[in-house]
């Protein structure tokens, strides 16, 4: 496969996938993500240029290996690296994309970023919504880590703590903080911009903070090309 790097190849690229969402959606946050400073040092590369009919995002300098044995009609569930074959069903990549956490579960809010929503932030949209009082909207500190790792559903391990400080340090995040400046709520985004880690400490739920958190990440999200829905 041949890798892109020339920057003109990387912005048509990103002009192709956006104009084939959403079956592009495996892909296309990684490739904003590299023409926007690439933080996640990702690479991209297509079976053939420029009339390509597969596209693969990966940890720059990588090899493909390991268990590939999750990968299903284009989307891989193997971390850190995500493929996209052209003329699969969208159906089948929303279920894969499931277990990366692209849906809701209990007290972790998920949510995939790469949807465009008509209307956006008119009718229908809640960019609006302001904290409830004594909260504001402040950010996550790598001091934070241990605490993303004991609430993430995957977590509690060293191996995803070390993923957590990765994502930490590099993507965008939203925090709402108590007065006292602790946590109550969070979005963080990964590589592909998807929401990683969404959560409300359980004695904060119920009071909206999440609607706010993700409203603003998603501003933002939208603010940096991102198309976005909440």
């Amino acid at each position: 496969m041949k890798i892109l790097t020339c920057p003109a190849q990387l912005q048509r690229l990103e002009g192709i996938l956006r104009n084939s969402l959403p079956l592009a959606l495996p892909v296309f946050g990684a490739v904003l993500n590299i023409n926007r400073g690439n933080p996640g040092q990702t690479e991209v590369l297509v079976d053939k240029w420029p009339e390509f009919g597969a596209v693969l995002a990966r940890p720059s300098g990588e090899v493909a290996s390991g268990d590939m044995g999750h990968c299903r009609r284009g989307v891989t569930q193997c971390p850190g690296t995500c493929q996209m074959v052209l003329g699969r069903d969208w159906a089948c990549c929303e279920r894969c994309w499931a277990a990366l956490g692209a849906w809701d579960t209990g007290g972790s809010c998920w949510r995939y970023w790469e949807v465009l929503v008509e209307g956006i932030g008119g009718a229908g949209g809640h960019w609006g919504c302001v904290p409830a009082p004594g909260v504001r909207v402040g950010s996550l500190s790598p001091s934070h880590v241990d605490l993303l790792n004991e609430t993430w559903p995957y977590g509690g391990n060293a191996r995803s703590r070390r993923y957590l400080a990765e994502i930490l340090g590099r993507f965008p995040q939203v925090c709402l903080q108590d007065s006292s400046g602790q946590p109550v709520a969070w979005v963080l985004t990964d590589h592909f911009g998807t929401g990683t880690h969404s959560y409300t400490l359980p004695e904060h739920r119920r009071h909206g903070h999440m609607q706010v958190a993700l409203t603003v990440a998603a501003q933002r999200a939208h603010a940096r090309g991102f198309p976005t829905f909440g």
